[in-house]
């Protein structure tokens, strides 16, 4: 499971919180999953949903189908549709978000623009997703770590 990183180990072997890599996937395809959908899959499930390409069309609506048809399977309705960003931040190479720059400035850390642009595009979604103000950002300070930003 190359798409998981050091800061989620204390949940991979389960996948019992939704890893980062398929949050990012949940953003592409446009579908709000909850945490309650997520653990009535089973651990095949997880783990194809964290396997699935979701990079191009055809990708997406795939993943789209399979997810939205494993929520209906234990749901019986499917999952609500999100707003997909045309241009989501975490593709621009050339601009950090200022929440991801205010968030490392509260760590004392400067993330120099060439960094940033070396990171793939799912290291600066989970930068992004884990600056985000009123959310539990404790794997922010081990994220930079990780991406050796620090």
């Amino acid at each position: 499971m190359s798409d998981l990183f050091q800061f989620e180990q204390d949940f991979v072997e389960s996948l019992r919180c939704i890893p980062m890599a398929v949050r990012l996937k949940l953003d592409t395809c446009g579908v709000k999953l909850k945490l309650t959908h997520w653990h009535q899959f089973n651990l095949e499930e997880r783990q194809k949903l964290l396997q699935l390409p979701c990079k191009n069309a055809p990708d997406i609506a795939h993943y789209e189908q399979y997810l939205q048809g494993l929520v209906e399977k234990y749901t019986g309705t499917p999952a609500s549709r999100l707003k997909i960003d045309p241009h989501p931040p975490w593709l621009e190479e050339q601009s950090i978000p200022p929440t991801v720059l205010e968030k490392a400035a509260t760590v004392s850390v400067t993330i120099p623009l060439e960094k940033w642009a070396n990171l793939s595009s799912l290291q600066r979604f989970i930068l992004i997703k884990l600056s985000r103000p009123g959310h539990e950002n404790k794997n922010f300070l081990p994220a930079l770590k990780e991406f050796n930003l620090i």
